[in-house]
């Protein structure tokens, strides 16, 4: 079955959407699939019909040929990063590209899986760290490559790699620059699980199924958002507080209900809630805090 996304649309992409689980390629295999400013609008386009198609609830992001995302592209030469020659990595007001699309993936609805199947560098690897499941292929290789371009760690990853691997590890990781292998990222925490070539994408298949057939859309959306956001929090009270309010919600929603009869029934369940009209927008979630230029 094909996707409701007009691949027509997406220059840089495309997808198929099978059983609720949408296959996002990108797919620029002759350039290493590399991130480009086009990339960056396709991103921006193709999440905001994920959040708004209730036929997706689960996403697996993985990449043409034998490459994942070999970080930007640096075709423009010496001058990729300079805002004031022309860059255009780094837009109006400062803002990087690779952050704002890894903040939009971050507020995603739907939880994301990552089949590394192929290098992952820079911002190929950094755009990874606020999908929620990553498993990498044999022959994946991995590098926070920064600091031997003469640049410094983007897309957020200052504050995501840390929380996902130590700070440990990851200074160590971004001061060396260095290109690792995929055993190392499974030790590190990076990954999740490594699996030979063929294997990679079954597996998050498997694992999104498995999402499809057995849980709330409504649920993993905001189990989602309360994982992220209580990361930066100061006190488990944040916690409390804001796991009282989603359990107030949902459990006063049909869903709630389902999910206890099919137990007590011993059926599968079917629950009624969609994520695009049935996420409470007032519980604080998916707000950005104001940008300082």
């Amino acid at each position: 079955m094909t996707s409701q996304i007009a691949d027509a649309a997406l220059e840089t992409m495309r997808t198929e959407l099978e059983s609720g689980v949408l296959t996002l390629t990108l797919n620029r295999p002759d350039r290493l699939n590399a991130f480009n400013v086009q990339m960056g609008v396709d991103w921006f386009e193709v999440l905001d019909r994920i959040d708004a198609d209730d036929e997706i609830r689960v996403v697996i992001v993985t990449g043409e040929g034998r490459a994942f995302c070999a970080g930007a592209d640096l075709a423009s030469g010496a001058a990729t990063f300079d805002s004031e020659q022309g860059g255009a990595f780094v837009e109006a007001r400062g803002r990087d590209l690779g952050g704002r699309v890894t903040l939009r993936i971050f507020r995603c609805r739907k939880p994301i899986i990552a089949a590394i199947n192929g290098p992952a560098v820079g911002v190929g690897l950094t755009s990874t760290l606020p999908m929620d499941i990553r498993l990498a292929s044999t022959q994946a290789r991995f590098g926070f490559v920064f600091t031997r371009r003469g640049i410094v760690p983007e897309a957020c990853s200052s504050w995501f790699l840390p929380r996902v691997v130590g700070i440990n590890r990851a200074m160590e990781w971004v001061a060396t620059g260095r290109v690792f292998e995929a055993d190392e990222a499974l030790a590190g925490g990076l990954v999740s699980e490594v699996l030979e070539p063929d294997a990679l994408v079954p597996r998050a298949r498997e694992l999104a199924a498995e999402i499809v057939e057995n849980t709330s859309g409504v649920s993993v959306a905001l189990a989602r958002q309360m994982m992220w956001q209580m990361l930066g929090a100061t006190h488990p009270m944040e916690a409390h507080r804001l796991d009282s309010k989603a359990m107030n919600y949902m459990g006063a929603r049909e869903d709630s209900r389902e999910g206890i009869e099919s137990f007590l029934e011993k059926r599968s369940p079917t629950f009624p809630l969609r994520v695009s009209i049935d996420f409470p927008e007032d519980l604080g979630f998916l707000k950005e805090p104001p940008y300082e230029p």
